[in-house]
């Protein structure tokens, strides 16, 4: 109860999320299991549990702390545009996404060669991304300059270091023009993410009604029947469904080929028109310590991976 009020307290204020954030930075530079031990104290309101991991976020943590630290193919994968290499390698070079150009910077960036509907996304970490279906209806100066800040701000904070997700340090920024994979009116693709237990995806999560402002998030398993293990999952009506993929097998089997030789990580795909197409491989969703997940489904989830 008092970590619960402690925590409720920080996530309240804008200046002590502030300070704790950055106070968990310094901690990772001292070391990333210190900083890993708190941050879980204060997340779940209980020590981890590193000698023996039991739960998906006690085997994540102890998978960022030691097989995925100082990992070549970690670190290739978990940039957005060095990880297409990996795809080509393994012979799935068929759902990479079309690329225009790459650029080093912001201001490499003529507007009036960019293509009326686009992509603009940095290769590291969450958030800096540009969706365009209609460029004469954005203030494109404007946008680039939320980008360029937000690359500002990467370099300036290094947010990974708030939870220690190393992976992320040596990733030399780039940013990516790619195709717009929406459709005319400006609505984007449902993100199917697939969690990946020592090479087998057993579940996909979906998002649904992300646009209305109050998203929702389902668990299907590969016979695309729901599984209750989030918030959402277990509140959902006795005879909740989903309208099935068609391709979501062959969908399944992809997010299996990409994730062999990792123990742990999450596949996120697309299908557009019939066609599926990568989106990317993340292995610390959340961090690795994810607040909301119930401590049945952490349990029930830590079993299916295998250190």
């Amino acid at each position: 109860m008092k970590f619960r009020k402690i925590k409720v307290l920080v996530n309240n204020s804008h200046i002590l999320s502030k300070f704790y954030s950055s106070f968990r930075k310094k901690l990772t530079k001292i070391s990333p299991t210190l900083n890993t031990k708190v941050t879980y104290l204060f997340s779940k309101g209980t020590s981890i549990n590193l000698k023996n991991p039991q739960t998906l976020d006690e085997k994540i943590s102890w998978l960022k702390l030691n097989t995925y630290s100082n990992n070549p193919l970690i670190e290739q994968c978990a940039d957005k545009y060095k990880v297409r290499e990996y795809i080509r390698t393994i012979g799935k070079e068929d759902i990479l996404n079309d690329i225009y150009k790459v650029y080093d910077e912001i201001n490499d960036i003529r507007i009036k060669d960019l293509p009326q509907s686009f992509v603009l996304k940095w290769n590291m970490g969450a958030g800096g991304n540009l969706i365009v279906h209609d460029k004469n209806r954005v203030n494109l100066e404007e946008e680039l300059n939320k980008l360029k800040l937000w690359k500002y701000n990467w370099d300036k904070d290094k947010p990974y270091l708030s939870n220690a997700e190393m992976q992320y340090t040596n990733i030399k920024p780039k940013l990516i023009l790619e195709k717009y994979l929406g459709n005319e009116f400006g609505d984007t693709p449902i993100d199917y993410k697939f969690y990946c237990f020592n090479g087998k995806a057993e579940y996909v999560m979906l998002c649904i009604g992300r646009e209305t402002g109050h998203p929702k998030f389902y668990f299907m398993d590969r016979k695309w029947n729901l599984v209750r293990i989030n918030k959402d999952g277990k509140e959902a009506d006795h005879d909740f469904s989903l309208p099935k993929p068609t391709q979501i097998d062959l969908m399944f089997e992809y997010a299996d080929s990409l994730s062999k030789p990792f123990p742990f990580v999450r596949t996120d795909l697309y299908l557009v028109d019939g066609k599926i197409i990568f989106g990317e491989l993340t292995f610390t969703p959340a961090g690795g310590i994810d607040a909301n997940l119930p401590a049945e489904s952490d349990l029930l989830l830590g079993s299916m991976l295998k250190l």
